[in-house]
């Protein structure tokens, strides 16, 4: 898997890593999950983008124009704007890039309010529940994503 760029978007809350919650989210900062996104992605020839904002707008921007700006696909942890935001739902639809929905925690283990997602019918996948790690996880089932569909356009 070699040249894929990936823009990896975080939403609110999530800059109050290693502080925020540490019994749901643990001690890693945002800046530590960057580190090993970008170090894991390195190691299969790709690279990343990272960005954080508690701002949904700044978010939609990103999200919208990735494509505009050369990734070819998202990561997105969009905190609580996944359970209420059709404005980053009809972004990434927009994108048309392929999505990967993550979550430090499991959702669906949680609060009802947090059981549903008004983005999930917009991704392609979703990794949740494996802490810190679900960036890595989501990026290496991304990277497999876009290596196959590079293949198939082959055949």
């Amino acid at each position: 898997m070699s040249g894929f760029r990936i823009s990896v978007i975080s939403g609110p809350n999530l800059d109050r890593l290693g502080k925020r919650e540490p019994a749901i989210y643990g001690t890693a900062t945002l800046d530590d999950i960057h580190r090993a996104v970008e170090e894991a992605a390195q190691a299969h020839g790709a690279s990343v983008s990272c960005m954080q904002s508690n701002c949904e707008g700044e978010l939609v921007t990103a999200i919208s124009h990735a494509g505009d700006r050369g990734f070819h696909g998202i990561l997105l942890n969009a905190g609580a704007y996944t359970h209420t935001s059709i404005a980053l739902y009809d972004a990434i639809r927009a994108s048309a890039l392929p999505t990967v929905e993550v979550h430090i925690s499991n959702p669906d283990g949680r609060e009802p309010f947090r059981r549903r997602s008004r983005i999930a019918p917009a991704c392609m996948a979703r990794v949740a529940g494996f802490g810190p790690s679900s960036y890595v996880l989501a990026l290496l089932g991304l990277l497999g994503h876009l290596e196959k569909q590079r293949l198939d356009e082959r055949d």
